[in-house]
């Protein structure tokens, strides 16, 4: 995605209040939004991870257990979640369902993170732009892995996981 990409602006409260380009945003540290879809196994076992590329604007090379991405102008957090999820992973035919928000900042990054999870057992073809390679983890093996804090993991995808695995698991 490039830097004249349009996404939406949001306020301090998660509610859109216009557009601007996603370099704009970035430099200006404006309050955005993602939308995050956490794929399950069919059994609800185990996770997919994945590795973001080196190229990726904000935490590059890092893992995820999130597909997503930011919210673009126009677009709902729903729609940006389906999106997200096709073009990452590949994945479509299912209907993300809606978890929690929850408000993210770390420096100039502020952020409204809007969950989503799927259950999939179908194939999975990585966008190469932006997933270097993914693999399935077991439910106990990423909620140590997460809990280590270890710097592998993108900030906030942690975070919203351990809050997942609080709420959910």
């Amino acid at each position: 995605m490039g830097g004249d990409e349009l996404v939406a602006i949001y306020d301090a409260h998660a509610r859109a209040v216009g557009a601007t380009t996603r370099a704009d945003m970035r430099s200006r540290g404006l309050w955005h939004a993602a939308a995050v879809v956490l794929v399950l196994s069919g059994d609800g076992g185990s996770v997919y991870v994945h590795r973001r590329t080196a190229t990726k604007d904000v935490y590059p090379s890092a893992l995820d257990c999130w597909a997503g991405g930011v919210v673009a102008a126009g677009e709902s957090p729903d729609e940006c979640a389906a999106r997200e999820l096709a073009e990452e992973l590949g994945i479509r035919g299912v209907t993300p369902r809606p978890l929690f928000v929850w408000p993210f900042t770390a420096g100039s990054v502020r952020c409204h993170n809007f969950t989503y999870e799927v259950h999939w057992d179908g194939p999975v073809v990585h966008q190469p732009e932006e997933v270097a390679d993914g693999w399935w983890t077991p439910l106990p093996l990423l909620r140590r892995r997460l809990a280590d804090d270890d710097g592998t993991f993108v900030p906030d995808g942690r975070l919203g996981a351990l809050e997942w695995f609080r709420r959910y698991a």
